[in-house]
């Protein structure tokens, strides 16, 4: 409630928060639109390994102040004298876990608003970050810090968590959907891609549901709610059926078992949109804590199943990298993230988008070969399976049918990464979920 305040103190004293970001994609450009207009906060550098990017997202948000550094060298920047927060945009989770690391090194807070990073090894490096005395944090503007805050409210205020999640667009098809399909499902030709600087490959995966698996992972992760035991089903609701269909099927309504994630579809499976959708929004359900709070439910108005036990709070939309000055703001100032992974329990496997065979090339997150299903982190260790955040340029051995897990046992062994290290250090330490 006095992060502006706060702000606008360290600016009066001439001691703005120094930044330095790492991607100068659509979320950071994003962002950059808001910094310049926020009182204590200042860019000190911007890094993306196409140099020619950061003047171009500098450009579209008509940057006028002075920029101290502007490199490929992501270790120069998070070096960077008056660097005390970096956000790392860069959606790569083999280059997110390396900045990571650097980060700590250097001893600077971090932004992950990598969240494929986060999903991959994120509770090793919310690990990581603590042992060097700096925090990892969640990308506030992005749905899953926003759902983790929700939750945390609803926690906060004494109510039993029951489903928390986020609205998409959504029809069982979409999982086979490839960069060269994916404009159809968004009503986009091809002047208007162009016109928009699209990224194919990042809108296939928010369609294709691997990114609703990957930030459903990173819900989970953060708050201990934990994966439906098939995986998400994507049923479709809108804002005022939430109440009534994201509980216990005891209950009357859909849920496998209370405290879990959902993503709900906007479309209907015969196509049809649902009224008063979720698409760009957030939302939790809770559950009253006796007779005298359900009375107060409806005195004030609360969406509730018909028992009143259940309500549900929702937010329609969120605004991505502009609302990210409240993670930095929040890090710095209060010394707390805006989420952070306190456990294992969810991961993201690769699933095999049509029949492969021994030599095809995996071409990860949002291609052509596969997509990221969520399931628990202890099913994904025991089955072998394969995290779509390692499942780019590996070399099939065998074949694996369409809509099956790809196995670590059905690739070549990869070559050494971080990431790959953080990552074998993190199903190590897994014991019953919490490490």
């Amino acid at each position: 409630m006095n992060l502006s305040s706060s702000l606008r103190q360290r600016s009066a004293d001439a001691r703005p928060i120094g930044i330095g970001l790492i991607g100068a994609g659509k979320f950071g450009t994003m962002f950059l639109a808001q910094v310049q207009k926020t009182p204590g906060l200042r860019l000190v550098g911007i890094a993306d390994i196409l140099p020619e990017k950061i003047q171009g997202a500098l450009d579209k948000v008509h940057w006028t102040d002075d920029i101290p550094l502007k490199t490929s060298e992501v270790e120069l920047l998070v070096k960077t004298a008056g660097v005390e927060v970096v956000v790392e945009a860069t959606g790569d989770p083999i280059a997110g876990a390396k900045h990571a690391l650097a980060c700590f090194e250097a001893k600077r807070h971090l932004v992950m608003v990598n969240v494929e990073c986060d999903a991959l090894v994120g509770p090793i490096l919310a690990r990581r970050a603590q042992k060097a005395g700096v925090i990892y944090s969640l990308a506030y503007g992005d749905q899953p810090a926003l759902i983790c805050e929700l939750v945390d409210w609803a926690e906060t205020c004494g109510f039993e968590v029951v489903c928390a999640g986020k609205g998409t667009k959504y029809l069982p098809s979409y999982h086979f959907s490839t960069p060269d399909s994916v404009w159809q499902h968004y009503g986009l030709d091809a002047e208007q891609v162009k016109a928009g600087d699209f990224n194919p490959r990042m809108f296939n995966s928010f369609i294709d549901g691997t990114k609703s698996a990957i930030e459903m992972a990173a819900v989970a992760n953060a708050t201990g709610l934990k994966p439906p035991s098939a995986g998400l089903g994507f049923p479709p609701c809108g804002i005022d059926d939430i109440s009534a269909k994201l509980i216990p099927d005891k209950a009357g309504g859909i849920l496998e078992f209370p405290g879990t994630v959902e993503v709900v579809s906007s479309l209907r499976r015969d196509e049809t949109p649902v009224v008063n959708d979720l698409r760009w929004g957030i939302y939790v359900t809770f559950s009253a804590s006796g007779d005298y709070s359900r009375r107060c439910f409806k005195e004030y108005g609360l969406k509730t199943d018909l028992t009143g036990e259940f309500a549900s709070l929702y937010r329609p939309f969120h605004l991505i990298g502009m609302e990210l000055g409240i993670s930095v703001a929040s890090v710095a100032l209060r010394g707390e993230p805006t989420g952070i992974p306190k456990s294992f329990l969810a991961d993201v496997v690769a699933i095999a988008k049509r029949d492969l065979h021994a030599g095809d090339i995996l071409d990860g997150e949002g291609g052509y070969t596969i997509y990221g299903q969520l399931t628990s982190a202890e099913l994904a260790i025991s089955e072998g399976a394969l995290p779509i955040g390692l499942a780019s340029g590996l070399r099939l051995t065998q074949r694996v049918h369409q809509g099956s897990i790809v196995r670590w046992t059905n690739v070549e062994a990869p070559d050494t990464s971080l990431a790959l290290e953080l990552r074998h250090e993190m199903e190590k330490s897994f014991l019953g979920g919490y490490i």
